[in-house]
């Protein structure tokens, strides 16, 4: 669908995404296998031109949460190997097999399920055995009392006709926090994770070939965690302290324009509920960008965006579509002038911090009428509008 794209937009930076790909596929070692988390459309990002770099540049997986969002990787020449981290009905394992995709798998029941249905076309579907080892999610239970049955029950999973068990994986619940108590569990579930893996593989008489368990934090603090693959997310997209620390480039620029520019008394208040009244007579500027576009209402009053003069206020309550800011004082700022919302001049971090959330969530929450506008070598190459699914 075409767009103006001059009301509000992200650029998609595909140079720093290749940038961090390379430089985090240097950290861990060209022995180490690279999963490229793109689940929820690549965190905002857009999943399909995201995979496509990765697949360009040698990654080696990719993940996603659900069977739709693999099948749509498939549809746009995507060949690579796909995992699927959350749930998938017993009924869309044809799908699974007959479109190479791998499937988590979490518990007894599943297994069992897969198994029967995969054996009922007469066909194999390729899992990866999710293990609990702290995240108190999904998974087999392994800690303490449940080591026994959860080792019994992974066998069995990796017996079944119909299942072939290429991998296994954990995911942990505070490696990217810091502290001796959060490192002391981190490296705890890595200890009942790869002692899992060794009762399960001499019981079992099997070997697994891939190995997984190290996301952002583990990537950039545990190296001891990479095993055979790494599944860096927030890291991958440039974004947080760890992000920071490595000299890695933020992927998303979301931008916006003034639309209208008016000037009040003192004593006016501004946006519904009147919750900033002007102090003197102030420039206002609307801009066309609101919660529906993904920015959070929490923010009303407490962010500042940037111009080219310098940092705006936010005044007044966000609406769907629009929020104000304070010009009084950014006298070459006029209508159709660019506003950085965040970006390399104003660190998503800092919004982030204001909304007490992480960047992950701000990213994601960026609305499908929010055009992408994806950049390589300085140049849009592509351009992408999703209203509807």
């Amino acid at each position: 669908m075409q767009s103006t794209l001059r009301r509000t937009w992200a650029e998609i930076d595909l140079d720093a995404l290749e940038y961090n790909y390379k430089t985090i596929r240097e950290k861990i070692g060209k022995d180490v296998k690279f999963l490229g988390v793109v689940k929820a459309d690549a965190y905002g990002h857009g999943a399909i031109q995201v995979s496509k770099l990765l697949q360009e540049s040698g990654a080696d997986y990719l993940a996603v949460s659900s069977i739709d969002e693999a099948i749509e990787l498939r549809e746009n020449d995507i060949t690579m190997p796909v995992l699927i981290l959350g749930h998938t009905p017993k009924e869309q394992v044809k799908n699974l097999i007959d479109y190479n995709i791998t499937q988590a798998v979490t518990c007894e029941a599943k297994a069992l399920e897969y198994s029967k249905e995969a054996q009922d076309i007469g066909k194999v579907l390729k899992v990866h055995i999710k293990v609990d080892t702290g995240m108190s999610r999904l998974g087999y239970l392994c800690d303490g009392d449940h080591f026994t049955t959860g080792v019994d029950g992974i066998c069995h999973a990796c017996s079944l006709p119909g299942l072939d068990a290429e991998g296994i994986f954990t995911h942990f619940a505070v490696s990217d926090e810091f502290g001796e108590e959060n490192d002391d569990y981190t490296m705890n579930q890595f200890k009942l994770f790869t002692d899992i893996i060794n009762e399960v593989e001499k019981q079992g008489n099997i070997k697994f070939k891939i190995r997984h368990c190290a996301n952002t934090g583990a990537v950039a603090r545990f190296p001891d965690t990479y095993l055979d693959m790494v599944r860096p997310g927030l890291l991958l997209y440039g974004y947080g302290e760890f992000a920071n620390k490595m000299g890695l480039k933020p992927v998303m620029a979301l931008k916006t324009t003034v639309s209208t520019i008016k000037t009040y008394e003192a004593g006016t208040k501004i946006s519904y509920g009147g919750i900033y009244v002007t102090d003197k007579r102030t420039r206002m500027g609307v801009l066309p960008y609101g919660y529906a576009d993904g920015f959070f209402r929490s923010l009303s009053n407490k962010y500042k965006l940037m111009s080219a003069e310098g940092p705006v206020e936010l005044r007044g309550k966000i609406c769907m579509d629009m929020c104000m800011v304070d010009l009084t004082d950014k006298y070459k700022v006029d209508v159709g002038s660019e506003i950085e919302v965040f970006g390399p001049k104003n660190p998503i971090e800092e919004m982030a911090a204001i909304a007490e959330t992480i960047p992950y969530e701000l990213t994601c929450a960026v609305s499908k009428r929010v055009p992408r506008l994806y950049e390589r070598d300085g140049e849009i190459i592509e351009k992408e509008l999703m209203l509807r699914a």
